[in-house]
């Protein structure tokens, strides 16, 4: 099972407020798509995922009319 750090932002929708919520971890997983797949499963939601050139995977989400991204880079 490989070890990612995981950093979750979740974008304000406030048109004069720049910041978001950000939260960082560590997860143990083989599949980061099925991890988001069951962070979200009680939730309509849609994503895209993109692999970076130094391997880091990130997934943009959108759900509930908030947008959202998950970033995993291996450790």
């Amino acid at each position: 099972m490989k070890e990612y750090e995981t950093v979750w932002e979740i974008f304000n929708k406030c048109p004069n407020n720049q910041m978001r919520d950000v939260f960082i971890d560590e997860v143990r997983t083989d599949d980061p798509e099925e991890f988001i797949r069951n962070k979200f499963k009680d939730k309509v939601f849609t994503y895209e995922k993109t692999v970076q050139e130094d391997g880091t995977i990130i997934f943009d989400i959108v759900t509930s009319g908030i947008r959202q991204r998950y970033s995993f880079t291996e450790i």
